[in-house]
């Protein structure tokens, strides 16, 4: 039994190690199980190429095509599946735990605007001076928050105390 491809790509015209193959031609009609040999007589007759396309199954099936048009093709598809892929960003919101109403509305259009938009939001409230003395104010902020987008996101990384702040990560549901 053979492997994979050594190679990088496919197999085309003599690369083909098989002794056996199963050819479909160029019109996409299905010849069975043929000797490699036929299969390069026939593309060679129509003026293309015998591509492995599936080279681990017995036998390997073989399809004969243009190489360099199929190449193409798949290069595209590629790149427009690359272009089409969104990255998930993670966005960072800090807060201070004696914010204002208005302010923290602000805070939380941002926040909404950036979970529609797929991202993550990290959100970080930092203490300064004696702030570190109530940090249960920090906390009430950040569980107002979790309350606040409990329909539209969940809680990815609960809050956590890094030094003199806390953080913590909503990702969209």
């Amino acid at each position: 039994m053979q492997g994979p491809p050594s190679k990088k790509g496919l197999r085309v015209n003599e690369d083909i190690t098989a002794a056996e193959i199963r050819l479909i031609d160029d019109t996409g009609e299905n010849h069975g199980a043929v000797k490699v040999e036929k299969g390069l007589t026939m593309a060679k007759a129509a003026g293309l190429d015998l591509v492995e396309i599936s080279p681990n199954v017995v036998p390997p099936v073989c399809k004969i095509l243009d190489y360099g048009r199929f190449r193409y093709a798949a290069q595209k598809k590629a790149s427009l599946a690359k272009k089409k892929q969104k990255t998930v960003e993670i966005k960072e919101i800090k807060l201070r735990p004696g914010i204002e109403k208005h302010d923290y509305d602000v805070k939380m259009r941002a926040v909404d605007k950036f979970l529609t938009a797929g991202d993550k939001v990290k959100i970080t409230l930092r203490f300064r001076g004696r702030e570190m003395a109530h940090q249960e104010l920090g906390m009430d902020v950040l569980r107002r928050v979790e309350a606040d987008f409990k329909e539209t996101a969940k809680v990815e990384q609960a809050p956590k105390m890094e030094g003199r702040q806390i953080t913590m990560v909503l990702t969209s549901k």
